[in-house]
Order: structure tokens, then sequence, then C-alpha cells
């Protein structure tokens, strides 16, 4: 079971000016890594002409290691992506990808600098960010007659956060049911009851 976290609504375009460069925050609703290489792909393709395009992401459940990335792109080492990183995992953010451009204005900002400017850019980027709650999901499979259906989906739909509702009808109804993953235990225990026994339904494999 995953975690409940936050995930960005829509994206966030913002621009500041430090000593002379210029920095532009793009940042993303990006599910899984390819989502994520595609935008820091996009992005880095339309300011192609810039000093550097670097990126930090954490494109999944922020609680898995894996999900997380970060590029320099070009600054010293340690003073842009992972200045970015520390930015999205203190948000507790997931499913986000930032990438801040940078064109260099003739001033050096020194390492210390560097990773104020992309940290802090980023931050005051994310201030602006409208975000969505993600909810734990799991999936309950089984079966029922045709005279449960009314029952059922009515306990299901005032009880419990139901996400989505599939249902395969043949000579019974066979369900696919997805809902908040912390619920499922009750439902189950619920629907077994009101059915008297009847329908059991179990976690997806």
């Amino acid at each position: 079971m995953s975690d409940e976290y936050r995930y960005p609504a829509k994206s966030v375009f913002y621009q500041e000016e430090i000593k002379k460069s210029t920095f532009i925050v793009h940042i993303a609703h990006t599910p899984d890594l390819d989502s994520a290489k595609q935008f820091i792909k996009m992005i880095a393709a339309k300011y192609a002409d810039a000093n550097h395009n670097c990126w930090a992401h954490v494109a999944g459940c922020p609680s898995g290691s894996h999900v997380l990335g970060f590029s320099d792109d070009g600054e010293p080492n340690g003073t842009a992506g992972k200045p970015m990183l520390n930015v999205l995992v203190g948000s507790g953010l997931g499913e986000i990808t930032a990438v801040v451009t940078r064109y260099f204005g003739g001033v050096k900002l020194g390492t210390g600098g560097l990773v104020r400017a992309y940290g802090g850019s980023l931050n005051n980027a994310l201030a602006t960010l409208i975000t969505l709650n993600k909810v734990p999901e799991t999936i309950l499979v089984g079966v029922s007659n045709y005279q449960q259906q009314g029952l059922i989906e009515q306990r299901l739909n005032t009880e419990y956060q139901i996400l989505a509702i599939d249902k395969q009808f043949s000579d019974v109804i066979t369900w696919q049911i997805a809902l908040d993953a912390r619920q499922a235990k009750n439902a189950i225990a619920d629907i077994y009851e009101i059915t008297h026994g009847t329908v059991e339904l179990k976690i997806k494999a």
C-alpha cells in the first residue's frame, strides 16, 4: 500500500533574475520515470540555447527512492540538481519534475550562490503550485448475482471512497472495484455481511 501524498494539479512556470542571470522554472506532473524524462527532454529542447537546464524529479510515490533523480547539467557538482532534489523531497510531493533553466548574465555566483539560486527559485515556484491529493489505491474483485447489484453499489458509493467500479455481466456479475486502500478491509467485511456471506470480495493479486 502506498502512502497518501500530494502531486501537481497543473504545470507551473516561474522566472526570476539573480545577479543578472535569468532562472526559469518549469514544474510538471510526472507520474512515472518515462513521463519525467519526456518532460525534461521537452524543456531542454525548448531552451536549447540556455547555458544550463538542470533538473530533479520525484517521479512517483515520494517514499520510493528509485523515483528520485537529478542533474547539474554542467553546473559545478552538487550546486544545482541536488539542491533542487532536496527541495522536492522536503516538500513531500510526489509525481513531480522540476527543470530550472539558467541564462548566464556575466556575474559568477559561486558554489554557495548557485545552491541558493537553484534551490531558492524552485522554492519560490513551488509556492505557486496547486496540488491534488493522491489516494493509496487497491482493487477488490468478486462475484455476485444480479439481485445483489443495487445493494452492493449503494453501500460502496455511500460508505467508501470509490475510485472506479467495473462490472462484467454473464450469468453472474464479476466485480472489479478500485478504492482507497485504507478502506479495503472494512469494505470486504461490510459487503460480506450485507450479502449474508454470499459475496466475498478479495484484494486483486
